[in-house]
């Protein structure tokens, strides 16, 4: 073999494994595969809210599903949620926002429940509201700018949502979530928690440093009495929008966890 051809083949067999480092680089890391995420929306919000977050779970193999809430009671979200964890194959690690706390500390005592995440969300204990967790406490600003319509249920105003709901995110992209916000009944605010999952599941809690909505200090003290794994982000309520790897890590690190 002459010289020119072994230096040939020896600059095709040197790139063909750069390639091949490249593309084992470039390929994500598929080891949570047989894990599922189930998500769970709050109040003013539909499962788009977790259209950032979801890309970054899947890249790990986990299976994703967004519920789609009606925000009509705790009865009625925590049932749609349930139909979700009972369509999962394997173990399951429940997400909620906001209201969607509410929402996974009483889905969560279904079996497949392995972990429950907290995204700046309310976290009952067992025989509690909303209500009863703010008792006592300075109504926030954004309550005066809430919008009843004739069947009871609550909207944000833009402004609410801008300077309030998520302060951190474009004024362009706020205006969005303002236009296509979930109506919420005013009612769920009373709707009482029957047994708080987190007393038997392990728990994780990303505290938004930045919520206007849910005072952080509230969710410190929510996440302390759970004795859940704190994450804590500079962000707004939607902490899962305008700081999405975060939140995704959050979940990543709780999945890796469950058996």
């Amino acid at each position: 073999m002459n010289t020119l051809l072994k230096k040939i083949l020896t600059s095709a067999l040197l790139l063909g494994s750069l390639f091949s480092l490249q593309a084992a680089h470039a390929a994500p890391v598929q080891d949570l595969k047989g894990k599922n995420v189930v998500l769970v929306h709050g109040a003013f919000a539909d499962g788009s809210s977790w259209d950032k977050v979801i890309p970054l779970l899947e890249a790990r193999g986990l299976h994703v599903v967004a519920v789609q809430n009606p925000l009509s009671s705790l009865s009625d979200d925590v049932a749609a949620t349930r139909r979700v964890i009972e369509q999962q194959d394997g173990p399951v690690v429940l997400v909620g926002h906001s209201w969607g706390g509410v929402v996974v500390t009483q889905a969560g005592n279904e079996d497949k429940v392995k972990s429950l995440v907290y995204v700046a969300a309310f976290a009952p204990d067992s025989g509690q509201s909303i209500n009863d967790i703010v008792k006592g406490k300075p109504a926030p600003a954004w309550a005066s700018a809430l919008q009843k319509d004739s069947a009871g249920f609550l909207t944000l105003s833009t402004d609410a949502v801008i300077h309030q709901f998520a302060q951190d995110l474009p004024p362009a992209q706020a205006r969005l979530i303002a236009s296509t916000q979930g109506p919420w009944f005013a009612g769920c605010t009373d709707d009482k928690v029957t047994t708080a999952a987190w007393h038997t599941k392990p728990s994780t809690f990303v505290v938004a440093g930045m919520d206007h909505m849910i005072d952080p200090r509230l969710q410190e003290a929510m996440a302390s009495q759970m004795g859940a794994t704190v994450t804590r982000v500079n962000a707004s309520h939607v902490a899962m929008v305008s700081q999405p790897k975060a939140v995704a890590d959050a979940i990543i690190a709780a999945a890796s966890k469950v058996q």
